[in-house]
């Protein structure tokens, strides 16, 4: 193989431990939500400064509760800014993590990819046979509507 981005393997035990740490986290985070597009477009969203502003509006009528009217829930607003707090930590290392999973996921698809490639390049070279013969058929299906292509994969592969 002409590249090698990533080298990993997981073992059964691995694997297992990792799905039921998964498992936990969707146990215990379960109050959380799923919105649907015309939620996020519809509702209103919080940036760094509305933040500040939110923050102290709490701050301010925490301290004069009697201004609120009847239905407004002060505790509700302070438990949100709370769970807030608690959880970004959190869904900072998740975020850190997806992108991790996302890159791995990318470096192992261009290693395959290719190997695919250089492995078919071989085959060309070698000459006729089954192997050739089959690996025409798919390449000719991947490749179909594109040009010899100077110096490129695709070009490797045509």
């Amino acid at each position: 193989m002409s590249q090698n981005l990533i080298s990993l393997s997981l073992s059964d035990e691995q694997l297992d431990q990792v799905r039921t740490a998964l498992g936990v986290l969707e146990k215990n985070l379960t109050g959380m939500v799923s919105l649907s597009v015309d939620e996020r477009v519809e509702m209103t969203k919080m940036g760094p400064k509305s933040e500040m502003f939110a923050r102290k509006a709490y701050d301010v009528l925490a301290l004069s509760p009697e201004i609120l009217p009847g239905n407004f829930d002060l505790q509700e607003f302070g438990a949100d800014i709370r769970a807030l707090d608690q959880l970004r930590p959190l869904f900072a290392q998740l975020v850190r993590l997806v992108r991790r999973a996302e890159d791995t996921e990318m470096a192992l698809g261009s290693d395959i990819y290719r190997a695919a490639l250089d492995g078919y390049r071989f085959a060309k070279a070698a000459g006729k046979g089954a192997a050739l013969d089959e690996l025409s058929a798919h390449a000719s299906v991947r490749f179909s509507g594109q040009g010899r292509r100077k110096g490129g994969e695709q070009g490797a592969a045509n």
